[in-house]
């Protein structure tokens, strides 16, 4: 009996702190245009490596804990996928990959080493890291990532951070799949040294196309956001029927002054 009221208080305490994908998506999103701070890590032969010594080219982060035999792996798999689509266009080398252990201390270099290996990723431009336990915690708050301790292991927001050459994040992407194009196109605007500015009208059509799509955190996909297109289309329609009236008004006017 003691046992079993154990394991509810167990799932009463995970349940308390269940994950919530909401608050999660905005602090990620809260985390473009941070600078991210110059930590260090351990790569694979145990070597210290830190974020600052990967500045000076676009870096892409994920995170994953090794003990996750399903969604960490598969993630990884798929972006494998766009890592080679995006150096197709980009070139190789022109860009770096980091993936970051969190779940510290089971996350260490050899465990790291041995998800590369099962994953089948040997490029030099692809680092497997495993961070100093005193410092995770803000260094997962830089990215704007959040996990929460499960009985199954741990919950996260499947997110992937593109950073820029001086270690600002530049774009986050999310979901176990995306769309080519939401993660080859930033690489390609800074490997070309051409972020989009944000009072450009680049930069303006890429906030329609944000504003029009919404990643749903429940699901793991993008989706349109139909409330914002019918906002658009409602707003467009009285803004031409405005204009257009203002027209018809003018022209009236015009013709009764000249008869006048």
């Amino acid at each position: 009996m003691p046992r079993f009221l154990s394991a509810l208080l167990l799932l009463a305490a995970f349940a308390a702190q269940a994950f919530d994908e909401q608050l999660a998506l905005k602090e990620s999103q809260a985390a473009i245009g941070r600078q991210v701070g110059a930590y260090a890590f351990r790569d694979t032969q145990g070597r210290t490596v830190r974020l600052s010594d990967l500045r000076g080219k676009p870096l892409v982060v994920n995170f994953v804990y090794t003990g996750c035999f399903q969604v960490c792996p598969a993630t990884t798999q798929f972006l494998a996928g766009a890592v080679k689509d995006a150096e197709r266009a980009i070139g190789p080398g022109m860009f770096r990959v980091a993936t970051i252990g969190f779940n510290l201390p089971f996350d260490s270099p050899q465990a790291m080493k041995d998800f590369a290996r099962k994953n089948g990723l040997a490029s030099p431009n692809w680092l497997f890291l495993t961070p100093d336990a005193a410092t995770l915690s803000a260094l997962v708050a830089d990215f704007g990532f959040r996990y929460e301790a499960t009985p199954a292991g741990f919950d996260h927001l499947l997110q992937v951070s593109i950073v820029d050459q001086q270690g600002r994040i530049y774009r986050q992407v999310y979901g176990d799949s995306f769309e080519a194009p939401l993660f080859v196109g930033p690489l390609l605007q800074l490997a070309q040294n051409a972020p989009v500015p944000d009072n450009s009208i680049q930069a303006f059509l890429e906030q329609v196309k944000l504003l029009c799509t919404v990643y749903d955190p429940s699901a793991g996909r993008y989706r349109l956001n139909y409330v914002v297109i019918i906002e658009l289309l409602v707003g467009t329609s009285v803004m031409l029927g405005g204009i257009g009236f203002v027209a018809f008004e003018w022209r009236r006017r015009r013709r009764t002054h000249a008869r006048g």
